[in-house]
C-alpha cells in the first residue's frame, strides 16, 4: 500500500475545507508523515500529542484554541469528544479515525455522541482502505471545499479537488445505514 495516501487525505481534506486554519493540533503516535503534509502550508501551527493517552493530552489543552484536530486514532470515548469539542474554535473540525462502516452498532454510537457537538458528521474513504471521520462545526466539507488551495498545493501523489468530492461518495447500503445518523 502507498505510504503517502493515508496522511495525504488526513491532512488535506481538513485543510482545504476550513477558510483559514491557523491552528492545528494532531493526536498520533506516528506523526512524521502527517507532520510532512502539514508542511505544505504557511503560517499554520502545530502541536502534535500523543494519542496512546488522548484523554490527558486533550483535558490539558487552551479553551477554543484550535481550528483543526487531526486525531490520528480511533475512539468511542465520549470524554475525548467532548475535551476535543472544547478546545476547538466555534468554527472548527476534527478528523478521526474510524471503523468499518459496515459495524453500524458500534459507528452509531459514535456518531450519536459526535452529534453532540458538531453539526457535520461525514464519513470518507482515506484511498488507502480505511475510512475518516470529519466532524465539523461549520464547514461542510463538499460544499466548502476551497478550490484554490486543493488545486495549488504543490507536490501531492494522491490528493486533489477531485479525490477531495469523491471520497464523501457513499454506497446506497451505507446511505440507509446510517439515515439521520450521519450529518451532511
Amino acid at each position: 500500500m502507498k505510504t503517502f495516501i493515508y496522511p495525504e487525505m488526513m491532512v488535506h481534506v481538513p485543510m482545504c475545507t476550513h477558510k483559514t486554519p491557523k491552528s492545528v493540533l494532531v493526536a498520533s503516535t506516528n506523526s512524521a508523515l502527517i507532520q510532512d503534509e502539514l508542511g505544505r502550508y504557511r503560517d499554520i501551527e502545530s502541536t502534535v500529542v500523543d494519542s496512546m493517552d488522548i484523554l490527558a493530552s486533550l483535558r490539558d489543552g487552551i479553551d477554543k484554541s484550535i481550528d483543526v484536530l487531526l486525531l490520528d486514532a480511533q475512539s468511542d470515548d465520549a470524554a475525548v469528544f467532548a475535551h476535543a469539542n472544547r478546545l476547538l474554535k466555534d468554527d472548527g473540525l476534527m478528523v478521526a479515525k474510524h471503523p468499518n462502516l459496515d459495524d453500524v452498532t458500534e459507528n452509531t454510537k459514535v456518531m450519536q455522541i459526535l452529534g453532540n457537538y458538531f453539526k457535520i458528521i461525514m464519513p470518507y474513504y482515506a484511498g488507502d482502505g480505511s475510512t475518516l471521520l470529519i466532524c465539523s462545526k461549520e464547514y461542510h466539507p463538499t460544499a466548502d471545499l476551497i478550490l484554490q488551495r486543493s488545486d495549488l498545493i504543490e507536490g501531492l501523489q494522491f490528493y486533489n479537488c477531485d479525490v477531495h468530492i469523491g471520497v464523501f461518495a457513499m454506497p446506497q447500503y451505507i446511505r440507509k445505514n446510517y439515515l439521520g445518523i450521519i450529518r451532511n
